[in-house]
């Protein structure tokens, strides 16, 4: 990312990024799938994610990153992600001093406003993240939060640097969204809160993932166009068509995917 801080979006947007490595990530969908493949679909999640980034960025002007890690993993995500995503590093062994560091960061290099988004939703509509930054964009204090339908949340903006929104958090617990909310109404900050969306990191919701990629089943939000999850898509088709995948234990509802010219459905 270059150019005079005044040249920069409003708003900038880091997804929280963990360098793909079999065993390390996506453990939750083993053994439905391999460490190999879980590895192999985080890296497709964060494509995907990204790409969702840039297509807000058509709509309202966005910067995008990836607050990565662990240390040293830099190589992997240039490698992997589009240029137009710049690094954060944000790798500490509490997940809120990562959200932290990461809002710290965006401010830090000029933006006006930081969101925290994270890398588990390729299919999450690009227009929520536009809409994120609009609302931030507007005269006043606030923050948006986007609740994930297992208690926490997708994505978390502000524009000033409130860190007792990250505080006495029970992280990776259905209580995450309900105690950022909490924490927001003690120090009197108003919360624009998004149509909640879901987390893919275990069969169940690896079910959704299907049934949304090749089952013509859209995640509410059928006036949204949901993210086209292009690489997580491609991933699937291969496993699906090339291994044991649909007859694996523990895979809900997945079965063959659509032929390769069938229109994505929304």
């Amino acid at each position: 990312m270059s150019g005079e801080p005044s040249s920069l979006p409003f708003c900038g947007i880091a997804v929280m990024a963990k360098a793909s490595a079999p065993g390390r990530t996506k453990t939750r969908l083993v053994p439905l799938l391999s460490a190999e493949e879980a590895a192999d679909l985080n890296t497709a999640f964060l494509r995907d994610v990204c790409a969702n980034i840039l297509h807000a960025g058509l709509r309202t002007p966005v910067a995008g990153y990836a607050a990565y890690g662990p240390s040293g993993s830099d190589g992997f995500f240039r490698a992997t992600l589009p240029p137009e995503i710049d690094l954060v590093e944000a790798w500490f062994g509490n997940f809120g001093d990562c959200l932290w560091h990461a809002c710290i960061e965006l401010f830090r290099r000029g933006h006006g406003a930081a969101v925290v988004l994270n890398s588990d939703s390729p299919t999450l509509p690009p227009d929520l993240l536009a809409e994120t930054a609009e609302v931030l964009a507007r005269p006043g204090d606030r923050a948006v939060l986007g609740p994930s339908v297992d208690g926490g949340y997708y994505l978390l903006g502000i524009k000033e640097k409130h860190r007792r929104l990250f505080d006495d958090i029970d992280w990776s617990t259905e209580r995450v969204a309900r105690q950022t909310l909490e924490r927001a109404r003690e120090i009197g900050l108003p919360v624009h809160v998004l149509p909640a969306w879901y987390d893919v990191d275990d069969a169940q919701t690896f079910g959704l993932l299907h049934g949304e990629l090749f089952g013509g089943e859209p995640f509410g939000l059928k006036s949204f166009r949901t993210g086209a999850a292009e690489h997580t898509r491609r991933l699937l088709r291969s496993l699906l068509s090339k291994t044991s995948l649909a007859l694996r234990n523990g895979a809900p509802g997945i079965g063959r995917p659509e032929p390769a010219t069938r229109p994505h459905a929304h």
